[in-house]
């Protein structure tokens, strides 16, 4: 019977191709957006994350900026940081600007970060030519860098940048390494979330970035754990210090765990993927009152055919089954052309922003299961008024 019902359903349908497309247009536009929304999005939370997630756990981002009396932290504050326990190192970060020049070539503004040995020993994928920073670099008076791919392609294009010379500040620097083109570090994160990728990076020891900010003290550094689960009780700790140093003056520094900041992330991907499926979910409940019109149509013009079944002893049972199988059947029709549709809309997009696409199993669950069940909520009206018809009346129907 179940099979009969399909098999009649798809007559209508086919019947009627104009009113039917028509019909599941609305369906077809909600999964779509369901599918495509949810695809591309948890492609972008999942490049965010491998991001965040290559900064690495167990580490924390202390900025310090001090006060007006005391600006940023020497190397004595940075010594009383490193004695508490299970902070296993710690990498001062100095970030500026300044002018690069090589063979005629200038960039007003390259961007230079500064980095200890301590940054390398624990990040070591982060050169992949040439070599780290090393404990003897760290001097001041070792004027030596490693360069990202972007100042290779302008100042080096065609040859090999290791043991070549680059003018930063006016003052020559050797090239001994360069990063992987995979490397991720949090001020790259951020200028690229900004949009401020600017003309390159170049990594110096950071004594060396300080006096390219004519400035001695630190303002920012990473602390790395010796046990990652410890990480609240490290904080306090070092808030404890901190408050010491900087006399308990407010808003003189601030300790962020990195591990902390991702779930609070997840917390945000997840309402807004909720908010979104709302969103798109309207197009669906259209696409549901299109179908329960359409139904209401066919019953009304097919009141003759539905007398006569009852008249030949079909049960109303049987009668309200048909048209629900019908009325679920568009409803699928338009979910499955949605999963295709959506799809091909996730991979452009995907490719279009330069993130990674997967196939969301769950997404296709939801906007076809959404879908078939639109068609249950809104066929069930029409298939029981049809369902209902007097065999008589019917058949006195012109």
């Amino acid at each position: 019977m179940i099979i009969e019902s399909i098999r009649m359903s798809l007559e209508n349908i086919m019947a009627n191709k104009l009113r039917s497309f028509l019909t599941v247009l609305g369906i077809l536009i909600g999964v779509t957006a369901i599918i495509s929304l949810i695809t591309v999005m948890q492609g972008a939370i999942s490049e965010v994350n491998s991001q965040f997630n290559a900064l690495g756990a167990g580490k924390l981002l202390v900025q310090a900026p001090g006060t007006v009396l005391k600006r940023g932290l020497n190397n004595s504050d940075l010594e009383k940081v490193k004695q508490i326990g299970n902070v296993d190192g710690i990498s001062p970060s100095v970030t500026t600007t300044t002018s690069a020049e090589r063979a005629g070539i200038v960039e007003a503004s390259v961007r230079i970060e500064g980095r200890n040995d301590v940054y390398f020993a624990y990040n070591p994928d982060t050169v992949g030519q040439g070599r780290p920073l090393n404990a003897l670099d760290m001097s001041g008076h070792s004027n030596v860098c490693i360069v990202n791919d972007i100042i290779c392609d302008t100042f080096f294009f065609g040859e090999d940048p290791i043991g070549q010379t680059i003018t930063l500040g006016g003052i020559s620097y050797t090239v001994v390494g360069i990063t992987s083109a995979d490397t991720v570090s949090l001020f790259g994160v951020m200028a690229a979330f900004s949009g401020n990728l600017g003309n390159g990076a170049i990594t110096v020891p950071y004594r060396n970035a300080l006096r390219m900010t004519s400035n001695s003290r630190i303002s920012a550094f990473e602390v790395y754990l010796s046990d990652a689960s410890l990480a609240d009780e490290v904080i306090e700790d070092i808030e404890a210090v901190l408050n010491e140093i900087f006399n308990y003056r407010d808003r003189s520094f601030s300790v962020m765990n990195l591990d902390s900041l991702l779930d609070t992330m997840k917390n945000m991907q997840t309402m807004m993927t909720t908010l979104l499926v709302g969103i798109a979910s309207i197009a669906l409940l259209v696409g549901g009152i299109g179908i329960m019109n359409m139904m209401l149509v066919t019953v009304s013009e097919r009141t003759r055919e539905i007398g006569l079944k009852k008249a030949l002893g079909a049960e109303p049972l049987v009668i309200q089954l048909q048209f629900l199988i019908e009325a679920i059947t568009l409803s699928l029709i338009g979910g499955i052309l949605g999963t295709i549709t959506g799809l091909l809309i996730s991979i452009i997009t995907s490719k279009a922003i330069n993130i990674g696409f997967q196939v969301n199993l769950s997404a296709i669950a939801l906007g076809v299961g959404f879908s078939g069940l639109v068609g249950i909520i809104f066929g069930w009206s029409p298939a029981r008024q049809a369902s209902l018809l007097n065999p008589i009346d019917a058949l006195r129907t012109e």
